[in-house]
């Protein structure tokens, strides 16, 4: 399947919150810190704040490199996440949607003092 979204660039923010995620949970790999955060954000009920993201650091990827084996996956959860806020599927929506969710994600899994190696995230999975 095709994606609309090409490349993700994360910001400034998003990367230290991320690097603050590898020391603590050992996951060496950007795009799998990122789905994670990706799916944490689609798992809440309210869509994320239309806010301005930056694209000001240096970490970037091509979505097959973010999506890995679940890509085609990760697109139709996106697609159906529009769907049910109420917003189109086009691909500008698909674009923001996406920025949005990714970033909300890192934050939440940042900001969370729970977090400190795999297990606990493994455990957010668990709670639900």
């Amino acid at each position: 399947m095709d994606s609309p979204i090409e490349r993700i660039r994360l910001s400034q923010t998003a990367k230290e919150q991320l690097l603050k995620l590898k020391r603590s949970t050992k996951i060496e790999q950007w795009n799998i810190l990122c789905r994670w955060a990706f799916c944490r954000s689609l798992a809440e009920p309210t869509p994320p704040s239309p806010v301005p993201i930056p694209q000001d650091s240096n970490v970037e990827m091509t979505w097959r490199v973010f999506g890995g084996e679940i890509a085609d996956i990760l697109l139709l959860a996106l697609k159906q996440r529009c769907y049910n806020d109420g917003l189109g599927t086009d691909k500008e929506t698909l674009i923001t949607q996406f920025r949005l969710h990714l970033h909300r994600g890192i934050g939440y899994l940042a900001g969370d003092g729970n977090i400190k190696r795999i297990e606990d995230l493994i455990g957010l999975v668990n709670k639900k």
